[in-house]
């Protein structure tokens, strides 16, 4: 199974949330925002912010926030900064001294075309944004609570429509 790292998953989730805040939010708060463990979400600021897509800054108003704009900020970006280049296996993504550790780089006939495919999903994680995620986030938000508002409101053993 290709998977995300739980810690590339997490930063995804963090970033989002920080696209859809007003100015710096501290990590405390950030963590009980996503469910994230504090822990963990102070490691993900700080490699997050020395990859340069967030700002810190430390005081009583301190906290982080996005270094760009959230169009700005792709999937991949936060992938590649929390586990390293997307690659499929290993030669997609591979210099030459670590190519030619692979046994069978000079024969292999599936090298072209994991290539082709790797970049197909870097290109996919590269078109999607922060601004896009947190637009479908606030939309789902939005649905979840009308739904809500539409329970409250219904009679009981009445179907609403």
């Amino acid at each position: 199974m290709l998977r995300l790292s739980n810690l590339a998953d997490y930063a995804v989730l963090a970033c989002t949330q920080l696209a859809r805040a007003d100015g710096r939010v501290s990590a405390a708060d950030l963590a009980d925002a996503t469910q994230v463990p504090a822990p963990t979400m102070a490691k993900l600021t700080g490699i997050l912010t020395r990859a340069g897509l967030l700002a810190s800054s430390r005081g009583p108003s301190g906290g982080v926030m996005l270094a760009l704009e959230p169009d700005d900020i792709s999937l991949a970006d936060i992938i590649e900064a929390v586990d390293g280049p997307i690659g499929l296996v290993a030669c997609t993504h591979a210099n030459d001294a670590e190519e030619e550790a692979c046994q069978l780089s000079a024969t292999c006939q599936a090298k072209p075309h994991w290539a082709i495919i790797n970049d197909s999903v870097r290109s996919a994680l590269s078109s999607a944004t922060l601004a896009d995620l947190a637009r479908e986030q606030g939309a789902a938000e939005g649905a979840a609570n009308d739904m809500k508002a539409d329970d409250s409101a219904a009679e009981p053993g009445k179907v609403l429509a």
